[in-house]
């Protein structure tokens, strides 16, 4: 082969070479640019991360449902997932949902404590974390949102006082892993106090239930009738699933209806139990206002907006934003007027263990 075509070929396959190497870069740079657009529109939608304590009970239910069909309305994207009472899961839950890019972490949390580890996670990843009905505590959580949880005690203080001023009362709380548990005691017994002092009311037996569980409220109120020889005249129970539990002893003594117990989360079978004489109230926290508020709270945190709040709470370590929603009290009173009016639950549902006679006219 002469010099020259040699030269030929090589300029040849030089051209060859850098022409493709052209085309190449440019299918590149248009894949890379294909990839950055597509980031861009991911990032035109809110995502959003929801890591709950549980799903075992029915108000939780109605927390996911609502924001699930909440932001399907909003156009924007929601993570949920439930720990069902294990912080180890539900810390590795929140991580998986870090890991996924979420604008906004909102937490219900298992124990308050632990918990502070997920704000201190996500702030890592520069993502603000809005404590859900529970507080975070011991840490720089952003933005509470819940309802005045010390005057949920104050209602159920306030109303079986009222029914009962003077007696042997009993008292049974949640969870002690959730600071709530504590707040609804705390406004329970700033009403009892004064009873107490004066010697009108005595506090007979007083214990948490762990994990809010009924089956452990049954046994705390189980063995307050055998300590007190059944000589028990008020129960204030935390929740519904506690009352529940509670009332099912009381109905092996046969003091169903005798003895007043309270109650909070106005769950179905609690409004049920109230309308059939079995519970006396319970304190109605309307979840789809405060699922809608938390969910537009958030998004206004995602886009870095100013957050209106009405209140701070302290967690032991800083005074933390808040947004408290106002409790109300129910009983077979009022059930139309809150419950039924607001479609919490249906009327149907409500009254189908009562009389047709006795039932109220439906709205």
């Amino acid at each position: 082969m002469n010099k020259r075509l040699k030269k030929f070929l090589a300029i040849a396959t030089i051209t060859t070479l850098c022409f493709a190497s052209l085309i190449g870069c440019n299918n590149s740079n248009k894949e890379d640019t294909k990839k950055d657009d597509e980031k861009a529109m991911d990032k035109d939608v809110i995502k959003i991360g929801f890591s709950m304590d549980t799903l075992k009970e029915e108000r939780w239910q109605k927390d996911r449902d609502i924001l699930l069909a909440e932001a399907k309305e909003k156009g924007i994207e929601i993570i949920i997932q439930a720990a069902n009472g294990d912080d180890n899961k539900q810390i590795a839950q929140a991580e998986n949902m870090i890991s996924q890019g979420v604008d906004v972490l909102m937490v219900a949390p298992h124990n308050a404590e632990v918990a502070a580890a997920i704000v201190e996670n996500a702030h890592a990843e520069n993502i603000p974390v809005l404590s859900y009905d529970r507080l975070i505590k011991n840490s720089d959580v952003d933005l509470y949102v819940s309802f005045d949880n010390e005057k949920v005690g104050n209602l159920q203080g306030e109303y079986i006082t009222k029914l009962v001023p003077e007696g042997n009362y009993v008292y049974i709380g949640g969870a002690p892993t959730d600071n709530n548990a504590h707040l609804f005691k705390k406004g329970a017994m700033d009403i009892l106090k004064p009873f107490i002092d004066d010697g009108k009311i005595k506090l007979v037996y007083d214990q948490m239930s762990k994990d809010w569980q009924p089956s452990e409220a049954q046994k705390h109120m189980e063995n307050a009738l055998t300590a007190n020889k059944n000589k028990v005249n008020a129960v204030i129970c935390a929740n519904d699933g506690t009352a529940g539990g509670a009332i099912s002893a009381l109905s092996e003594q046969q003091l169903v209806g005798i003895v007043p117990v309270t109650g909070q989360d106005a769950e179905l079978a609690a409004c049920q139990r109230i309308v059939e004489g079995k519970q006396t109230m319970t304190v109605y926290k309307p979840i789809p206002k405060l699922a809608k508020t938390a969910l537009d709270l958030a998004i206004k945190l995602a886009m870095g907006e100013t957050i209106d709040t009405n209140n701070t709470v302290n967690n032991n370590k800083i005074d933390v934003p808040s947004y408290l929603l106002e409790p109300i009290v129910v009983d077979k009173d009022n059930m139309m007027d809150t419950i039924i009016k607001d479609n919490y639950h249906p009327f149907e549902e409500v009254y189908k263990n009562v009389d047709e006679k006795d039932r109220p006219e439906n709205m």
